[in-house]
């Protein structure tokens, strides 16, 4: 593996975000869900308690990009205001995208 995940569009990531908007109580994580999962990604989706929307991903580089690019898209349900984000390595945590509580 690479020092930085970001330096080979080969491995495998996990991106971490806060997505901040109109993004509860308009379908956003079930559209997040649906996107993942046209995507081949694994992670999680959640509300947080101060109306922000949390959302794990991990995947290929490249792909985990693509979606990171749609959640700041007119394609995005709701209003997306900002991401906060981070990368790192995946663990290979999960097996399937879903919504948590």
């Amino acid at each position: 593996m690479t020092e930085n995940p970001q330096d080979d569009s080969g491995e495998r990531v996990r991106l971490t975000a806060r997505v901040d908007g109109m993004v509860q109580a308009v379908g956003f994580r079930y559209q997040t869900v649906r996107k993942a999962g046209e995507l081949g990604l694994t992670g999680t989706v959640r509300n947080n308690d101060d109306g922000s929307v949390g959302i794990v991903a991990e995947g290929p580089q490249l792909v985990v990009l693509e979606f990171r690019q749609w959640l700041r898209s007119p394609g995005a349900p709701g209003r997306v205001d900002s991401v906060d984000e981070s990368m790192s390595r995946a663990t290979a945590a999960y097996s399937n995208f879903r919504v948590v509580r």
